[in-house]
């Protein structure tokens, strides 16, 4: 069996940055087992199989990493997106995915180029940290609170950009990630981040949507205002213009394409 393949850099617009997401468009839906066999194959964040649901523009959309499904993932929903109102139906300027967090609506500003996607927000909570946590990051935080994943909030960009985790530390956790996140330290940027998921398989994502679902919600309450330009600073780096909208969460960005073919399973 032939099936057509994408690979899009997400949340830029320079090749080579950003987060590169495999896509793998479907008319139905293959066996689990088959579709965790080929994230496993294209050992990236995330590779994203999504299938018509009738309707023009509805999607079913699924996301898995190198080990597991996933509930929720931003830059392989903004690649998917790309793909659709690019190239494979470009009469339209909106998406809708069905998936495991619910109806996620993307749709296409014509003037800035940019993807929006409409996401729910998982509001972070005080929490005690557990050992594994501090020791794992290497560096205690100023703050540590809870929502899906940790939040730890630095009080510089320069400790952020120092963190070097213990992965295997990090791997014991029960929440599925680790966001660590700081002030900005460049103009025009509210805040900067990292994100360390290897207990599904992804030591540190480049870019990730998911986790600003916990990072803008933060940052808009203590600088006061709902709008956030955001920075994730791994090594390809990534930007995303954010609002937040109380249980919503609004996050931007460009994508650039990488890789087009097709695999034999």
């Amino acid at each position: 069996m032939r099936l057509p393949i994408y690979q899009v850099d997400a949340f830029t617009d320079t090749v080579f940055r950003g987060n590169p997401a495999a896509i793998v468009p479907l008319q139905s839906w293959l066996p689990d087992a088959m579709l965790q066999a080929i994230a496993a194959e294209n050992n990236l964040a995330e590779t994203a199989f999504f299938v018509p649901q009738g309707s023009d523009g509805r999607y079913h959309l699924r996301w898995f990493t190198p080990e597991v499904e996933v509930d929720l993932c931003g830059h392989a929903t903004l690649a998917s997106a790309w793909l659709l109102l690019t190239r494979l139906v470009p009469h339209l300027r909106k998406v809708e995915f069905e998936t495991r967090s619910g109806l996620l609506p993307v749709t296409l500003d014509g003037e800035t180029g940019r993807l929006e996607m409409d996401f729910p927000a998982r509001i972070a909570v005080p929490a005690n940290p557990p050992p594994a946590l501090l020791e794992g990051l290497g560096a205690a935080p100023a703050i540590v609170l809870e929502s899906a994943a940790w939040l730890a909030v630095y009080e510089s960009a320069d400790q952020l950009h120092a963190l070097k985790p213990d992965m295997a530390r990090l791997a014991t956790l029960e929440k599925y990630g680790v966001i660590a996140t700081a002030p900005g330290d460049r103009p025009g940027v509210d805040c900067v981040s990292r994100f360390f998921a290897p207990r599904v398989g992804v030591p540190e994502d480049p870019v990730t949507g998911s986790a600003h679902c916990t990072i803008v919600p933060y940052w808009a309450t203590r600088l006061g205002r709902s709008h956030i330009h955001a920075y994730q600073a791994s090594k390809r780096g990534g930007h995303l213009f954010c609002r937040f909208e109380g249980e919503r969460v609004r996050l931007a960005g460009s994508c650039m394409p990488y890789l087009e073919g097709s695999i034999t399973v």
